[in-house]
């Protein structure tokens, strides 16, 4: 391939366990793209729970607690065979990385030898031939943690803006999780929202979405955070252990689970949505099926993109009805500090690795 080179910078997650599993290389074979796919070189990737979920094997369901809990060293008593979110043991070695902008540097066979040169925002979930069938970019194939990456052409989606590579990838993968939660439960303007784990990357994305579609929004989020949710256009900014008024809400869109979600759907009026993609204060959670039914909810767990969600996400970012929110940016080579700030919960909006040139 023209002008790349054989070998790049990139990390690898090599086993199921702590920090010590991410391995940063500079020798590193460069992929090659195969029919159908592109190459690209990486901007900028930003970092995810799935980061860190895939490698502690917090998707096992032999884990019963929050991420944070083994966040930094993993869960020593974890089964590992049903360790990645498709209940599958994930390949080792792994370039970990789902959001990832870049350019095309070269094409695989039965691509249009143009798309050299384009500006790039990935679509992280790989859809298959049937609806819920799906692959996740740097879970079951290799991500972005890289210098370079291929993914399916298809998926690699052409934007024009004038945004930085660090601004957009913060973009693919909160902010697609966060829409499609949305275009499930099928948010409409007017109608009151509750959006938990408001200040992280999934959170603060969907309030900025749900007052696209002009509705309005209460979020839960840290009072020292709760200054900056509100500037992203919640009405109401309250405790993340905070009761709620029975009926309260149209949608409710979840990312935290755990202890506070029975309180959540008591907060739902009758024929209420629920939109989950996420649990990060704990996957175990109590459901009185009378609360379900008699009030004629609905339930969404919310994995694999619509298809009409990461196209319309573009549109929004080339419009500028979105913004990013960027809380720091640290070299690639420095994978391991920056999961360590994300884990520590202190930041509003999304971190974001910066590989070599």
């Amino acid at each position: 391939m023209e002008g790349v080179p054989a070998t790049m910078e990139a990390v690898l997650l090599t086993g199921n366990g702590g920090f010590e599993c991410l391995s940063y290389r500079t020798d590193v074979p460069v992929p090659q793209p195969g029919p159908g796919e592109v190459l690209i070189r990486v901007g900028a990737c930003g970092v995810n729970n799935t980061d860190i979920n895939t490698r502690t094997a917090w998707y096992s369901k032999s884990v019963t607690v929050a991420t944070e809990a083994g966040g930094g060293d993993g869960f020593a008593e974890a089964r590992t065979e049903d360790s990645g979110w498709t209940g599958a043991l994930p390949q080792f070695p792994r370039i970990q990385g789902a959001d990832a902008v870049g350019r095309i540097v070269a094409v695989g066979e039965g691509i249009d030898p143009a798309r050299v040169g384009q500006r790039v925002l990935v679509e992280p979930v790989f859809r298959g031939a049937s609806r819920f069938e799906a692959t996740y970019f740097g879970s079951e194939v290799d991500g972005a943690f890289a210098q370079f990456a291929k993914m399916p052409s298809v998926h690699a989606h052409c934007i024009d803006t004038g945004l930085t590579d660090t601004e957009l990838a913060s973009f693919p993968c909160a902010y697609s999780a966060a829409e499609n939660m949305l275009t499930r439960t099928a948010l409409a303007a007017g109608e009151r929202v509750l959006i938990t784990g408001a200040s992280g990357g999934v959170g603060s994305a969907a309030i900025q979405l749900a007052k696209r579609r002009g509705a309005e929004i209460t979020a839960l989020a840290s009072a020292d955070k709760a200054d900056g949710v509100r500037a992203l256009g919640a009405s109401q900014v309250l405790p993340r252990d905070a009761s709620f008024a029975s009926e309260s809400f149209d949608v409710v869109i979840d990312v935290a689970g755990g202890a506070g979600f029975p309180g959540l759907l008591v907060a739902l009026k009758r024929g209420g949505r629920y939109g989950v993609a996420g649990a990060i204060s704990g996957p175990i959670a109590e459901l009185d099926l009378r609360t379900l039914y008699l009030k004629d909810l609905t339930l969404y767990g919310c994995t694999i993109l619509e298809p009409q969600v990461f196209p319309n996400l573009v549109g929004y970012i080339e419009r500028g009805e979105i913004r990013p929110i960027v809380a720091a940016t640290f070299p690639l080579s420095e994978i391991v500090a920056a999961q360590r700030a994300f884990l520590e919960k202190k930041h509003v909006g999304k971190i974001v690795l910066i590989p070599g040139e």
